[in-house]
């Protein structure tokens, strides 16, 4: 068996143990993230409802611009902030973390760190 099979076996059963136990609901919703090698991207979604409430990329519009001559990290934590300016609009104040088959390490926590210092909580 390839190593990359092996690492995709891993990602695949962490992103499952991870999700088992991670629930979002419209006034706490699961803040649901993607790592690309170039982007990350970020959900926010109320699984009681199965609807989506806001969403933040390194593609965004809003971020467009604002990104260049930002690192990976420094652009995930900006994409943090924005998804937080976002919900916040909506009236929401905390939120669950979904890191999925994701370590929480580097970019992801960068993001996680970018919506904690807008105010929402985890």
């Amino acid at each position: 068996m390839g190593s990359a099979k092996k690492l995709e076996r891993i990602r695949q059963k962490r992103a499952k143990r991870v999700r088992s136990k991670v629930f979002g609901t419209g006034e706490r919703p699961r803040l649901s993230v993607f790592r690309s090698s170039r982007h990350i991207y970020v959900q926010a979604i109320a699984d009681d409802v199965s609807q989506t409430l806001a969403f933040a990329s390194t593609l965004s519009k809003e971020l467009k611009g604002n990104l260049g001559g930002l690192n990976k990290s420094e652009a995930a934590r900006e994409v943090g902030k924005l998804l937080a300016k976002k919900l916040t609009s909506q009236n929401v104040s905390s939120a669950v973390f979904d890191r999925g088959r994701f370590l929480y390490h580097g970019r992801v926590k960068a993001l996680a760190e970018g919506v904690r210092e807008t105010g929402l909580t985890f």
